[in-house]
């Protein structure tokens, strides 16, 4: 009987029936079903029952959400929505400010130079997943606010990569500017040829196929090829160092303005896989994080580390939004939406752990930080700038079957 339970049919439906149980405690709390996902998380993980743990499968399969989920997301944009100077100036600024944060909040509390550096850096990245699943919930997807915190995180990941790269050299002791420089190079290019593959090339192959026998008689064709390019952009932006999520959105925002007649939409076919993989990524978010691992020790830098992490994206990305020509609450909305830190912060926590750059308190700290900085900014959106707008997600699923 123990081996059914190894089995990953058991495994899928018990994270499936563990995310239904976050859609109703959403409900119940009325908060976003990002929270509600998390707090379940968090309640089977190892911090309350223990029922699950974080396995390579349960990463793996939210891996794999997360990578649809951005997917979806950049069917709503445009690549001018992106590449836009405000952005820049955003990003950078929103990378800057948080990694002096962080390294100065580590070296008050006595931590060497090569934590802090390490600290500082976990505190430049953003995790886009979490804010742009709460956007397309609450129907904010097409506001401008929305459009500068998409468009500075895709260069906050390149930002945040480079940030990474520097902080290892110096710890290291090989830090070269050809180093920096290539880096920067392949990130920026693989940007440039994906997008431009995808918008020129791709999207018109697509057009053109649907208009075949071919797809005519298989319409679900044109779908799993789409897929099929949307993890190939995934693995291409990890093989750069960039995020996969950063790969898929790129894919998404190329394939946009396809237009099929004979085919299956793309968007709604990724959409439902997203509703499904992507509900296991928020369930994993809670699944990571341990707070038996927390000592009165650590909880005090906890604690000024996760206020640190969101002043500092909210004063180094609002600041430059409203310098940018947003309105002050949207110019605020871009800067809670920038807080999460989310999955993006752990792994440069991972890295600097295996590196034995920092302690498993200080590692403890960053996964924490990340955990609380993604819980917050859904909150903050639903109960303060959206506060009694409705959830246009139960609309957007009932669109998908056709309004039945």
């Amino acid at each position: 009987m123990e081996s059914l339970f190894t089995l990953i049919e058991f495994q899928m439906s018990l994270l499936l029936f563990v995310a239904l149980g976050g859609y109703l405690i959403a409900s119940r709390i009325n908060q976003s079903a990002v929270i509600g996902l998390i707090l379940v998380g968090l309640f089977v993980g190892p911090s309350v029952l223990g029922l699950i743990t974080y396995t390579d499968f349960v990463r793996s399969i939210a891996h794999l959400g997360a990578v649809i989920l951005l997917f979806v997301i950049g069917f709503e944009f445009n690549l001018k929505d992106i590449v836009q100077p405000r952005n820049f100036a955003i990003a950078l600024i929103g990378v800057i400010v948080p990694w002096i944060g962080g390294w100065g909040l580590a070296v008050l509390f006595g931590f060497d130079s090569a934590s802090a550096i390490f600290v500082g850096t976990a505190c430049t990245a953003t995790s886009i997943a979490i804010t742009a699943n709460v956007l397309k919930e609450l129907g904010k997807l097409k506001t401008e606010a929305a459009k500068a915190i998409i468009g500075a995180a895709v260069i906050d990941d390149v930002l945040a990569l480079l940030a990474l790269a520097i902080s290892a050299d110096i710890v290291g002791g090989s830090f070269s500017y050809l180093s920096i420089a290539i880096v920067t190079v392949k990130a920026v290019t693989f940007i440039v040829i994906a997008a431009a593959f995808g918008i020129l090339v791709v999207s018109k192959y697509l057009a053109k196929l649907d208009s075949t026998p071919f797809v005519q008689k298989y319409p679900e064709f044109i779908f799993i090829f789409a897929m099929m390019l949307a993890f190939l952009y995934a693995m291409c932006a990890e093989a750069v160092g960039l995020s996969a999520i950063v790969g898929a959105f790129i894919a998404g925002v190329s394939f946009k303005d396809v237009e099929l007649h004979k085919s299956r939409s793309l968007k709604e076919g990724a959409e439902y896989l997203q509703i499904i993989f992507a509900a296991i990524f928020f369930v994993s978010l809670g699944i990571i994080a341990d707070f038996h691992a927390v000592t009165p020790e650590i909880l005090l830098f906890l604690l000024m580390l996760t206020l640190v992490a969101i002043l500092t994206k909210l004063i180094g990305c609002g600041l430059p939004a409203k310098l940018g020509g947003l309105c002050t609450k949207d110019a605020l909305i871009v800067g809670v939406g920038m807080a999460p830190r989310g999955e993006v912060a752990m792994i440069v926590a991972l890295i600097g752990l295996e590196k034995g750059v920092i302690g498993q308190g200080v590692y403890v700290a960053i996964v924490m930080m990340s955990l609380l900085t993604t819980v917050i900014t859904p909150m903050v959106y639903r109960n303060w700038f959206y506060k009694g707008e409705t959830c246009t997600y139960v609309d957007s699923v009932t669109s998908i079957n056709g309004g039945k």
